[in-house]
């Protein structure tokens, strides 16, 4: 058996989107051996740093919350596909030759798992790939841009996957895993009321 963490460092120095300095994780600490008995940090975290779950409120006015999302669904088989040849967006066309199957989670491994600087130009996944995971009745969709999509301006591959109950995990590091099926494990802080949460993931295979 072989475990393969997949999840981002949170670190002060992390790669967030758009390199925006509001979305840095701040980490201070608070208290430590020369003033107290003990160490103590504080933690100041946007809930999409990172490897993260959205939830559909995060593109939906109104949408579901991320307590609604049960743990159940992010705990089970998945498949990496090797889409590092991908230069922009990943297109229906990209996506077929893998025949995908009702009530799978893929997870996007692309150019953006080589890198650990923010890249402006990262792969996506265009709005008709979407459309595509929608018709075949996808469970679930990782991928390892911090986004996934990029200049769409109405989101809909955001839209049409959260319409259509197709979950979103973004910020993953598949760099060292093999293309393959997995059992995939994606644990989100148990937070509530709001529209994403970061998580712990990981694929335990062979």
């Amino acid at each position: 058996m072989k475990i393969y963490d997949i999840s981002m460092t949170i670190d002060e120095g992390m790669q967030v989107y758009k390199n925006k300095a509001e979305k840095k994780p701040v980490i201070v600490n608070v208290q430590n051996y020369s003033n107290a008995k003990n160490y103590e940090s504080k933690l100041t975290l946007d809930v999409h740093t990172g490897t993260h779950l959205d939830a559909p409120l995060h593109m939906i006015d109104g949408g579901a919350t991320i307590e609604t999302i049960p743990l159940e669904s992010l705990v089970g088989p998945a498949r990496v596909l090797d889409l590092s040849h991908v230069e922009e967006g990943i297109s229906r066309s990209d996506l077929e030759p893998f025949a995908l199957q009702q009530g799978e989670w893929i997870l996007l491994k692309t150019r953006n798992s080589a890198s650990e600087e923010f890249d402006f130009n990262f792969v996506f996944l265009r709005e008709d790939g979407a459309e595509y995971a929608k018709e075949i009745g996808l469970k679930g969709i990782g991928t390892d841009g911090l986004g996934i999509e990029r200049a769409q301006p109405e989101y809909g591959t955001h839209r049409t996957l959260m319409a259509n109950h197709i979950l979103i995990v973004e910020g993953l590091r598949l760099k060292d895993v093999p293309a393959g099926n997995y059992f995939m494990v994606i644990a989100p802080l148990k937070l509530t009321g709001i529209e994403a949460a970061p998580a712990r993931a990981f694929l335990i295979g062979s």
